[in-house]
């Protein structure tokens, strides 16, 4: 199909005059309107390739110092994630993605924002998802902050720790408060079990915090980098990546994680459970299928978790059906189990609620949208206006 020269200067956004530059640089090429009709006719298939070239350059590059994932292992400023999970708390990191130290940061909440958050959970059914909870509590903190439009990174660092605290703390007991509940992941503990914290258990949930933190420019990341750079307060922030990774392609893939080994675990069946994933939805949530571009030898974060796991007490069944899983995936192809199916082996094995790995993850990567917000504050406003490609009806 041709195209008239109007017809390619509103597909590319420009002027006929810009679209005989085109031609006479070589970027379009022009022939003869057929049946001898005056003027030239383009190619559709070249004009639309140009069209997606000049997109590709109109998007803006996205410069992070905050996390890379590079030769198989996922780095923090520099720094190996899974080195950092066996040596530093999640407190210790999420400095470090804020400011580049390493220090440990304190995470309060302030106590009418607290007690608001509480309040207004408290109306919720039960069964409440703890990811609705958490965008709930987010909102609600917001609106007792009226210093929070202040996007000097000291303020934003200031702020957030205290939302992560409030987001942790809003969220129903179901458990016993540990003694030291000084680290975030012993105030975390209670509110996804009932069963009795160990320092074993806290340490492999702080580890799981610090693996999630972040993970390079995932949608929710891109949602919150958007956000900010609107010049959105950090609770906002925090807004726009929660509704990004609460899709079933993101966020819910750790709960379709603990389905499955919950599958598995019922029916005594791992490999059964396993064939009939890969039957019916041709994958299977919690594996990798072949070698992973940026993880060729499995998913680091995952190895790494799976190390804290062996020094919990694992009840048999669970540790039995999790091995049957990895089997049956590595069978005949390598499929690798991923940081998602980590996670649902942690829940399982401390006995927590089928939603909490969803909410270890987002809270967890709360810091890493932070982080990335304090980037973004750093860069051009509104630098993220792309051009849509119409494809409707005609214009008259």
């Amino acid at each position: 199909m041709h195209l008239t020269t109007e017809q390619v200067a509103r597909r590319l956004g420009v002027k006929p005059a810009t679209v005989y530059a085109y031609v006479s640089r070589g970027m379009l090429h022009s022939v003869r309107a057929p049946g001898g009709g005056k003027g030239s006719v383009f190619d559709e298939a070249e004009v639309e390739r140009l069209a997606r070239a000049s997109r590709r350059d109109r998007t803006p590059a996205i410069r992070t110092r905050v996390s890379v994932i590079r030769d198989g292992r996922l780095f923090y400023r520099g720094h190996d994630a899974a080195d950092l999970a066996r040596t530093n708390g999640f407190e210790e990191v999420t400095d470090l993605l804020w400011t580049g130290r390493l220090q440990v940061l304190t995470f309060d909440a302030p106590q009418p924002m607290l007690a608001l958050a509480r309040a207004a959970g408290e109306p919720l059914p039960d069964a409440t998802r703890l990811a609705d909870r958490l965008r709930i509590t987010t909102a609600v903190a917001a609106s007792t902050d009226p210093l929070r439009f202040n996007t000097h990174p000291e303020a934003v660092t200031t702020t957030a720790a205290a939302l992560l605290a409030t987001m942790v703390e809003a969220l129903p007991l179901l458990g016993d408060l540990p003694a030291d509940g000084s680290v975030l992941a012993a105030r975390l503990w209670p509110r996804l079990t009932e069963k009795p914290a160990t320092a074993q258990g806290i340490a492999a949930l702080d580890a799981a915090l610090v693996l999630l933190a972040d993970h390079g420019l995932a949608t929710s990341t891109l949602a919150a980098r958007v956000a900010a750079s609107s010049r959105a307060d950090p609770y906002a922030v925090v807004t726009a990546g929660l509704s990004a990774f609460d899709g079933p392609l993101h966020g819910a893939a750790a709960t379709h994680a603990h389905r499955l080994l919950a599958d598995a675990l019922n029916t005594g069946d791992a490999v059964g459970v396993y064939a009939e994933r890969l039957r019916t939805a041709g994958h299977v949530e919690g594996f990798w299928e072949g070698s992973h571009a940026r993880y060729p030898d499995g998913d680091a974060r995952a190895v790494a978790l799976m190390e804290f796991l062996r020094d919990l007490p694992v009840p048999i069944r669970v540790r039995k059906a999790s091995e049957g899983l990895m089997k049956a995936a590595s069978a005949r192809s390598p499929r690798r189990p991923n940081i998602e199916f980590a996670l649902a082996m942690l829940v399982h094995a401390c006995g927590m609620r089928p939603d909490a790995g969803e909410a270890i993850f987002a809270i967890a990567r709360t810091a890493g949208w932070i982080a990335h917000a304090l980037e973004e504050y750093e860069e051009p406003g509104l630098r993220f206006r792309l051009e849509g490609s119409y494809v409707g009806e005609p214009t008259i």
